[in-house]
């Protein structure tokens, strides 16, 4: 995934694409502007009643008149109150939910993502972007966009006040924002390129510490602790600096907003009291409110600053976002038909593959596998056993020959029918921090604990999950942690079964287990196999000595095929690896 930096302190594109998925709350969001707006008058007002007060009320001993504007102005503030209310509550409430729809639309790309791009991309950058990334979006409309807009309408409001009470001292105020403007402006693009890094560094820290706590066992068996813990504080220390460099700009930012503001107070004040005792021309309501409005004028300004590196760290959260959201990385389904049940005729025809460009997996496999036939494939590491899976489920597209299923090429099945009809049990079980029953049925409302607990019984697994606390409700806890790998293997084995798969695949579904658990699994194996279309991978040739056939393969090739008996008689690779695993059987 591409972390480039646009370069702009603020992306219009990126802008009006965030834009976009507000129409859907164009209510909320005519109501949110509504507010900026009310706020924006609301606060002009204060300043014109401070002079009123001042001038014609405390300097013309007015009490009735002073208690009565004291009483318009609380009522003013008062009504403030409510429509910052309303501006925070809405604002706020437009951000979620318009991230809510954000995250649903990233989650659904990502389901549809193909097996190469999980490959080739971390686990933690994922969900970074999944989680923290969208969060930080949802900062555009809660505390930036509209706050921005209402200061700025504010500060406009304020000039426009003090130019038409006293456009000399309002001179003075305005010969400061430039200064006040230029310094914000080159703050926001210098804060931009450290809130990307410190992005990055986010992205970077997460998918470490994920990686390292999902192997935790390694770590510990090789007790590589201090070399992690190494790795670790470099990731963090870049982490630190990356912050660091954002508290720099502050530290410069900030003290400079605060001379300035400071210089022109004393300035307004100096002159307005100049004017006011020489030439009578400034009352003491005018400079009064003067330096409330300065106040009012460069706290904004002041703040806008930093809603704006808001603002823009949203802007750039988002645009970590869209770049996964355009990922071309989608498995494009090509298949038009939707067959609801196969017969299990499975031929793979001159079929070449490879994962990287100058590396063939697969060599011009060719075999059949019958309606009903269970066919065993063995060979060594890498010999591209597991590669045939993978593109039987449409993982992965063969670069040349064919795959069909009943004479039909997969590639016209659509996706979804074709993976529905092939269950598939990988060596490594994944299993969801959830219960037994939601990891058999993945929460397949047509399957119910009762035929879960019947197909149970028949594959002999029954009463070892009746020992558990909570039964079929037992959680397993992340990747069925609370469960030993024999276990996971049998709950893996009792989903694939209660799917009711025309065509089951076993992918050295036996190589990590006891002896028990492989009893429990042979007896199981016999009988969801009966009648239905099967191809086991396995390195224990002891468990496929029954298969109808056994396709042996090596660097990619078929270099035999036949029954148990009959490639023992050739006198071949199987015979010799046979011959290796019984000695070695026989030592042990």
């Amino acid at each position: 995934m591409s972390e480039k930096v646009t370069g702009n302190a603020f992306d219009f594109k990126i802008f009006r694409r965030l834009m976009s998925y507000a129409k859907a709350y164009r209510s909320q969001f005519v109501l949110s502007t509504v507010a900026v707006l009310l706020l924006a008058g609301l606060a002009a007002a204060r300043p014109i009643l401070l002079q009123w007060i001042v001038d014609e009320y405390i300097l013309g001993n007015n009490a009735r008149l002073l208690l009565v504007f004291s009483l318009v102005m609380l009522g003013v503030v008062f009504l403030e109150v409510i429509f910052q209310f309303l501006f925070i509550y809405y604002t706020n409430w437009l951000g979620q939910n318009i991230i809510k729809d954000i995250r649903t639309k990233l989650f659904e790309k990502v389901l549809k993502f193909k097996m190469q791009y999980f490959n080739k991309t971390p686990v933690g950058k994922l969900v970074t972007r999944v989680v923290s990334d969208i969060e930080t979006i949802a900062s555009i409309f809660g505390q930036g966009l509209f706050a921005i807009i209402s200061d700025l309408l504010q500060m406009l409001v304020i000039i426009i006040i003090m130019m038409v009470m006293n456009w000399r001292l309002g001179l003075i105020v305005v010969a400061v924002l430039p200064i006040m403007v230029y310094a914000t402006k080159l703050f926001q693009i210098k804060i931009k390129g450290t809130f990307q890094d410190v992005r990055n560094q986010v992205s970077n820290l997460n998918s470490f510490v994920q990686e390292r706590i999902s192997g935790m066992k390694i770590v510990q068996l090789f007790t590589r602790e201090k070399v992690e813990h190494d790795k670790f504080l470099a990731i963090n220390d870049k982490h630190k600096k990356a912050h660091i460099r954002t508290v720099w700009y502050y530290s410069i930012f900030f003290p400079v907003v605060e001379i300035l503001s400071s210089i022109t107070l004393a300035v307004i004040v100096w002159y307005g009291g100049l004017t006011a005792a020489v030439e009578g021309a400034t009352s003491f309501g005018v400079i009064t409110s003067f330096i409330y409005m300065t106040n009012m004028l460069f706290r904004p300004l002041r703040q806008i600053a930093d809603k704006f590196n808001t603002l823009q760290m949203g802007m750039v959260a988002a645009e970590r976002v869209f770049v996964v959201l355009d990922e071309d990385a989608a498995e494009v389904d090509t298949g038009t038909l939707e067959i609801e049940h196969f017969k299990g005729n499975i031929k793979f025809d001159n079929v070449y593959f490879r994962y990287l460009k100058d590396e063939p997996v697969l060599r011009g496999i060719s075999f059949e596998v019958k309606q009903g036939e269970t066919v065993a494939v063995v060979g060594a590491t890498g010999a591209g056993k597991s590669t045939i899976i993978n593109l039987l489920s449409r993982f992965y597209r063969i670069n040349s020959g064919s795959i069909t299923i009943d004479g039909i090429d997969i590639n016209q099945i659509k996706l979804e029918s074709l993976r529905n009809q092939i269950s598939v049990v990988l060596q490594d079980v994944f299993l969801f921090s959830d219960s037994i029953l939601n990891n058999i049925t993945l929460n397949n409302k047509d399957i119910g604990l009762e035929e879960v607990t019947e197909a149970a019984k028949v594959i002999g697994i029954h009463d070892f999950i009746m020992t558990l606390p909570d039964n079929y409700n037992y959680n397993v806890k992340e990747r069925g942690g609370m469960l030993s790998v024999g276990q996971r293997q049998l709950i893996a084995f009792l989903r694939a079964y209660v799917s009711k798969p025309a065509i089951l695949v076993l992918d050295e579904a036996t190589s990590s287990i006891d002896a028990q658990s492989e009893r429990l699994i042979q007896k199981a194996t016999n009988t969801i196999t009966q009648n239905r279309t099967s191809i086991i991978i396995a390195h224990r040739l002891a468990t496929i000595k029954k298969a109808d056939k056994i396709i042996v393969m090596e660097k990619g090739k078929i270099v035999e095929q036949g029954t148990h008996a009959e490639l023992l008689k050739q006198k071949g690779y199987y015979s010799k690896l046979y011959e290796i695993q019984f000695e070695t059987a026989q030592a042990s």
